[in-house]
């Protein structure tokens, strides 16, 4: 039976991961470029660290349940056999978990999308001691974060220490991992950026393929090859960019129009509100006011629309809600009216908008300056783009779309 003494970190792990392996504070962050070996790193240190303290458990968290079982479970499994201790472990797939055969002990895999199975959890022996976010970029909303992030409470042994790691590709610096964790000094935070060249188990012909991406597709390059913050491919929004600008002066300019749209949300989405100055000639896109608040009545709407002096403009809103736009009607916002829509709205709208440059105001607006750098077309399981975008970021964006259809529509748009 080998031991893990009996084993080189160095050649099992590798080099450049020196300072993540030895961290023992709450947070152990890493933002890594494609080939950076964040994800089998992180492996290996929890099959470690299980074996390490027999009263510890894990639990692993993606923000859908069945993308587990070829991703985290399969790493966790590989990371035993290069242990040497596969032997040692056994890992079920109903339910899926991993079980340290001498102790007992468990790792355990839940998903974002069933909360009560995590905030419900227990361990049948010890102590819930460590957690892994993987593909953390995912989990949109940081209170899903925090909601796990306390239930990893309560004391634990002496010599014994609880601790979050979260992995994740490089993705826009809008999201929330960004400030909570880079922009941030915390002695408590480990937070580090690698890349390929961080993997001495590459081979030439992956780091040729990484040489001819930095020449060809820099763009692409700076995301997956240096792990700076940013979306790689399938933006769905490209020409934009944020910019501190007056715009009483811009919309004094000829040709500017300015438009409004509204997007409704409640519970669980925020409602969205986007104004704008727009030049259809110059194909030009100024957005210099927006609202971005979750469980907002129909009279809050009003009230905000009052408040920020839009009450009398025309807006457009989401016509599957006629209700609601009779309601803030009421409420004496007597210009409100749905949008047309018409067929593949959704497709037809994004086409129009991207013929634009886009100017984001750089304070006024930073719900819309995320929902752009976040806005992406769909993929399915082979990574393959879809024709259509996906079902988040599009709070703002919807309600650009609408607010837009004045100017598609041009004269024919029913007033």
């Amino acid at each position: 039976m080998i031991s893990l003494s009996e084993i080189s970190l160095q050649q099992v792990v590798g080099k450049g991961y020196k300072s993540f392996w030895n961290f023992k504070g709450r947070y152990r962050v890493i933002k890594g470029g494609r080939g950076s070996k964040k994800s089998v790193t992180t492996a290996l240190s929890i099959i470690t660290n299980m074996m390490e303290f027999p009263l510890s458990n894990t639990l692993v968290i993606r923000k859908t349940f069945n993308t587990h079982k070829d991703s985290t479970w399969a790493q966790l499994k590989w990371a035993s056999r290069r242990l040497g201790v596969a032997h040692l472990w056994h890992f079920k797939k109903s339910p899926l978990e991993a079980i340290y055969r001498p102790t007992g002990q468990k790792i355990l895999f839940r998903g974002l999308d069933d909360p009560m199975s995590i905030t419900s959890i227990t361990v049948d022996m010890g102590y819930l001691c460590f957690c892994w976010f993987e593909e953390a970029y995912q989990v949109l909303k940081e209170d899903d974060f925090d909601k796990v992030d306390m239930s990893i409470r309560g004391e634990v042994p002496e010599g014994y220490y609880k601790q979050i790691t979260v992995s994740f590709n490089p993705w826009n610096e809008k999201h929330w991992l960004k400030k909570r964790f880079f922009d941030e000094e915390d002695p408590d935070t480990l937070a580090i950026t690698t890349t390929y060249k961080n993997n001495e188990f590459l081979d030439d012909a992956d780091k040729k393929r990484f040489k001819w991406m930095k020449k060809n597709r820099p763009k692409r390059y700076k995301v997956e090859g240096n792990g700076d913050w940013g979306i790689s491919e399938g933006a769905i929004y490209e020409n934009w960019r944020e910019e501190e600008f007056n715009p009483d002066k811009i919309a004094k300019l000829p040709g500017y129009k300015a438009v409004f749209g509204l997007d409704f949300g409640y519970r669980h989405d925020p409602s969205g509100f986007v104004a704008a100055l727009v030049n259809p000639e110059l194909k030009k896109l100024y957005i210099y006011d927006e609202h971005y608040e979750q469980a907002m009545t129909n009279s809050d709407i009003a009230e905000m629309l009052k408040r920020k002096g839009h009450a009398k403009e025309r807006i457009i809103a989401d016509s599957s809600e006629p209700k609601s736009i009779d309601e803030i009607y009421g409420h004496g916002i007597n210009r409100i009216q749905g949008a047309e829509k018409g067929p593949d709205s959704i497709n037809v709208g994004i086409q129009y908008l991207e013929q634009y440059e886009i100017i984001v105001h750089s304070y006024r607006c930073p719900n819309t300056a995320m929902e752009l750098a976040s806005y992406l077309w769909a993929q399915d399981k082979t990574g393959k783009f879809l024709q259509k975008p996906i079902d988040e970021f599009n709070h703002i964006m919807d309600a650009l779309r609408y607010a837009m259809e004045q100017i598609r529509y041009g004269d024919n748009y029913t007033w």
